[in-house]
């Protein structure tokens, strides 16, 4: 079983999105269930079709925190063996789910990813191929295609489906953008895991996304460079330590 971990201000520009990220949830053929960071914002504010839905669970914080802060914190309320990230403004494809979650029970792994599409406003979909090769990757060779801090992130965070200890070893680092950058170079330096050469996430694009913000562009060299260094120094420590486990 798997649960979403969605982090949320509830603004009103992003409420139909929401809507449209659980409807993507509903159309999963295997068992899920999601807990909701709502993020200083009212509770009631929640769309019908998830207060309505008993797989979704919220967590209520009485201030805002930011998404790292909220998802963390969400994260102690996961009570099933795999977990995903998600945003409140995106989708899954139909097979998302089945498709890692079956990958992740016959290999064994600790994570399986896939590649992500673009969801313009018009519904058109652009694919966003990363740049890991699919196939298997031993634990920290995700990191050999993340040559540069402004290079592109090797593998989309909100594609990852993992084991929910092993989210739990390495979740959202501290910082105001680029949070989901710490948790997938973490969850892949710690753990071997599978990528799949098919979509399994649609990223929104839209005026009110994060990147689209007044000062994004400012804090984005800053928060990568903080998560390559942090990936490269993961790395470098669990390698050095598993000849001397061995």
């Amino acid at each position: 079983m798997i649960t979403v971990v969605i982090a949320t201000r509830l603004c009103e520009d992003r409420l139909g999105y929401l809507v449209a990220m659980h409807a993507s949830l509903t159309r999963q053929t295997a068992p899920w269930e999601a807990v909701i960071a709502i993020d200083g914002a009212d509770p009631e504010r929640l769309p019908a079709p998830l207060t309505e839905d008993p797989r979704v669970r919220t967590l209520a914080l009485p201030r805002p925190v930011g998404a790292a802060c909220a998802r963390n914190l969400a994260l102690t309320h996961v009570r099933t063996e795999y977990v995903n990230w998600a945003d409140d403004d995106d989708e899954f494809t139909d097979d998302a789910m089945a498709v890692r979650l079956s990958t992740l029970e016959s290999t064994g792994v600790g994570w399986c990813a896939g590649w992500s599409e673009d969801l313009h406003p018009d519904d058109s979909t652009h694919l966003w191929r990363c740049p890991a090769p699919p196939g298997r990757h031993e634990a920290g060779d995700v990191m050999n295609y993340w040559a540069r801090p402004q290079d592109t992130i090797p593998i989309g965070p909100t594609t990852i489906l993992a084991r929910t200890d092993l989210v739990r070893a390495a979740p959202m680092g501290g910082l105001v953008q680029g949070e989901d950058y710490m948790a997938a170079v973490g969850v892949t330096n710690l753990a071997p895991g599978i990528l799949l050469p098919q979509p399994v996430y649609r990223y929104r694009k839209h005026s009110g996304q994060l990147t689209a913000q007044r000062g994004y562009d400012q804090l984005e060299a800053t928060a990568r460079d903080h998560a390559w260094h942090y990936g490269r120094s993961l790395r470098s420590v669990v390698c050095r330590e598993m000849p001397a486990r061995g």
